[in-house]
């Protein structure tokens, strides 16, 4: 009988042990669990050297760095695709859907409002206000003014151009940033503007860079995704500077893109995806800008004088320290530099 009743005891003690594992691994959280983050491509596509592929290039680096998650993305060939896109990863369970760019703001909000369990992140995109939804942002004005910078002291003919992918707000702040920083370093440069209206047409970047040529630039900007790399390969076969954006594009045409415009949309993506894990999520705007590095200029500076380099970087630290304020708005900038932006819908 002392024999049974000591194993009965030891037996209540190990289950109690083990409930005692249960109970704390709850509390833990989601000890075990698997994240699943889904991000949907704008039209531009993942492989477009710029946004979406550094985006992708984040998470990828995140699921190799931690066995928590597993990535996945869904391409958008058209605006068509977005809402579906959308759908295909809430109806596989994802924890968390990250869109790529203002233009699925529409679809962002709809899917979201529809379904208020499901978390969302958007990039560039700060117009909606759901408590699922965390808009993440970027001073890409910041980065823009310092690539500015470069090129107006880069050319030699006083006259660059500048490439955006799409007309709205948040488009617009990279050409105000790149213009505000052209003429600080230059007043007298003319800065040729184009609307390309499409993130996606490399060869619509490509004519409209090869259009800038023929009346004298020798520096050309783009902030337009897939498009860039038309205004690129349009810089490269003229022999003239060109400057990425969003990511190093220095590989494109090493011995053309002096530099380009960075937005840490990669760490951006790591941050949120682990917020999720960590049952940190918050939504609302978070903002990437000089003072967190979450934008700068790229470190390929091989083909910049050290004079260049030296005063970027010292242009770098007064905006840090808010003795430089760049201008964010079209506004904004005409108040200092009238007439200087002429980019159309």
């Amino acid at each position: 009988m002392r024999k049974y009743l000591a194993l009965l005891l030891a037996a209540m003690m190990i289950l109690a042990l083990a409930a005692g594992c249960g109970n704390n691994a709850n509390e833990g959280g989601n000890s075990g669990k698997t994240f699943k983050i889904g991000m949907v491509t704008d039209v531009g596509g993942v492989n477009d050297k710029s946004f979406n592929q550094t985006s992708w290039e984040g998470l990828q680096a995140l699921q190799a760095s931690d066995s928590r998650f597993q990535v996945q993305y869904l391409e958008s060939k058209t605006d068509a695709d977005y809402q579906g896109n959308i759908e295909t990863f809430m109806e596989d369970g994802y924890d968390l859907i990250i869109c790529v760019g203002y233009m699925l703001a529409n679809a962002t909000k709809e899917a979201a409002t529809a379904n208020p369990d499901q978390k969302f992140a958007i990039i560039d995109d700060s117009s909606i206000d759901l408590p699922n939804v965390a808009c993440l942002m970027f001073a890409q004005n910041q980065a823009s003014y310092l690539v500015g910078l470069v090129a107006g002291m880069m050319t030699e003919s006083n006259t660059v151009g500048y490439v955006q992918g799409m007309y709205s707000d948040s488009m617009n702040q990279f050409a105000v940033g790149y213009i505000a920083g052209v003429k600080a370093a230059n007043p007298d440069a003319e800065i040729l503007q184009y609307n390309a209206n499409s993130f996606g047409d490399a060869a619509v970047g490509k004519t409209a860079a090869v259009d800038m040529i023929t009346k004298g630039a020798d520096v050309i900007y783009h902030a337009a995704g897939g498009t860039g790399s038309g205004v690129i390969e349009g810089c490269k076969e003229n022999g003239i500077w060109a400057i990425g954006v969003d990511s190093d594009q220095s590989p494109l045409a090493p011995e053309n893109v002096i530099t380009s415009a960075m937005k840490r949309v990669d760490t951006a993506a790591q941050d949120i995806s682990k917020a999720v894990a960590d049952g940190k999520f918050q939504s609302g705007v978070h903002m990437y800008d000089l003072t967190n590095e979450g934008v700068g200029i790229a470190p390929t500076q091989n083909l910049l004088p050290a004079e260049v380099v030296d005063a970027v970087n010292a242009a770098m630290a007064k905006v840090e320290s808010g003795e430089i304020t760049v201008p964010n708005t079209i506004d904004e900038l005409e108040a200092v530099y009238p007439g200087a932006f002429t980019l159309t819908e």
